[in-house]
């Protein structure tokens, strides 16, 4: 029985990734690490399925203290390491730069030396983001070859991440990989990304704000195929590669806001919810105009792809959000570190 340590597991992805790994691989245990900041909701790990909660052991802790990684690293032997710990939302990183590089460098270095101390067989795999490529013009994808040109606080502190993580392999001879995917959409993101933000305000009949003239492109994937392809790469990646990720989905931001409300008019017969409440506010500075992932690379050598179209996966999601509007208001209102403080303290299982 193989047990394998990942980090930010409240998080959207990181949770995803545990209902994935432990549905998948059903003899894997998961000691998932979060910090439980403003993003991280233990509420997102609430249906663990009963059978395999005994696979799962939550402890809360801070990628950036090493004293206290050290002592989780030799209380709980691992044979990998999945990492998704992140601060990663551009805006907050544009507000408040220091903290995206304390959590997503600092901490990148300390796992890393964990791994060293102590992964003695395992892989350690970076999760990373397209945003470190830069921006695209009106054709072309990224590949793994294209040079990094991040544009903001926060696509500039993975990049570096990602730097010492090929640092590390190069240097110390670690087995590590680098996955580096389109935007994700799916179950349990923090309202404050484009597609929660706007289910969330177009319920309550709030304006839809949309930077510039909303004709960014982003590549669109449904959660659960990257988790697939997370598993695929740190199985059967080969150590020092990076791997893009992406749906072949390209959509303007406007497009998926006009299409949002459509589906959300639909789905609940509320005439109120209609392109009304767009709003066109100021562009973020250093906008990234463009992203397109190839992932050529992960389809050829690995057998990846994705599964979940995107007309199923948009509605499938929006469809959870209407079904889970607690979970959002809860989230927002930070309610819940209330209650599993009170419950819990820090240290959970």
């Amino acid at each position: 029985m193989r047990t394998h340590l990942v980090t930010g597991v409240a998080g959207f992805i990181g949770s995803n990734y545990v209902y994935h790994h432990l549905r998948r691989y059903p003899s894997d245990k998961i000691l998932g690490l979060d910090a439980l900041t403003y993003a991280g909701n233990l509420e997102n790990l609430e249906s663990i399925r009963e059978e395999e909660r005994s696979r799962f052991k939550f402890i809360k802790a801070d990628i950036t203290d090493r004293s206290g990684m050290d002592a989780i690293f030799r209380e709980h032997p691992v044979e990998g390491i999945i990492h998704f710990a992140a601060e990663s939302h551009v805006d907050r990183s544009i507000q408040d730069p220091a903290s995206f590089l304390k959590t997503n460098i600092l901490g990148t270095g300390v796992l890393l030396d964990m791994a060293r101390g102590y992964l003695e067989k395992g892989r350690f795999l970076q999760v990373s983001t397209d945003e470190v490529y830069g921006s695209l013009g009106r054709e072309g994808s990224f590949s793994e070859a294209t040079p990094l040109d991040p544009h903001s606080p926060y696509s500039a502190s993975k990049a570096a991440a990602d730097l010492l993580v090929n640092a590390y392999h190069d240097t110390y001879g670690l087995p590590v990989l680098i996955t580096r995917c389109s935007n994700n959409y799916g179950p349990y993101q923090f309202p404050e990304k484009l597609i929660p933000l706007v289910i969330r305000n177009a319920l309550r009949h709030q304006p839809l704000p949309v930077y510039g003239d909303g004709r960014q492109v982003r590549d669109w994937l449904y959660v659960e195929d990257h988790c697939r392809a997370i598993d695929l790469v740190h199985e059967k990646g080969h150590p020092g590669e990076v791997y893009n990720i992406g749906g072949n989905n390209e959509w303007e931001n406007i497009g998926i806001v006009k299409l949002i409300v459509s589906i959300l008019r639909e789905e609940t017969g509320d005439d109120a919810i209609n392109e009304s409440l767009i709003r066109y506010v100021k562009d973020r500075p250093g906008h990234d105009r463009r992203y397109a992932i190839d992932a050529t690379k992960i389809r050829t050598q690995l057998g990846w792809r994705p599964e979940i179209s995107f007309p199923d996966g948009i509605r499938s999601t929006i469809r959870w959000y209407l079904d889970h509007q607690e979970w959002v208001e809860h989230v927002v209102s930070g309610e819940y570190r209330a209650y599993y403080q009170d419950h819990y303290g820090s240290r959970l299982v």
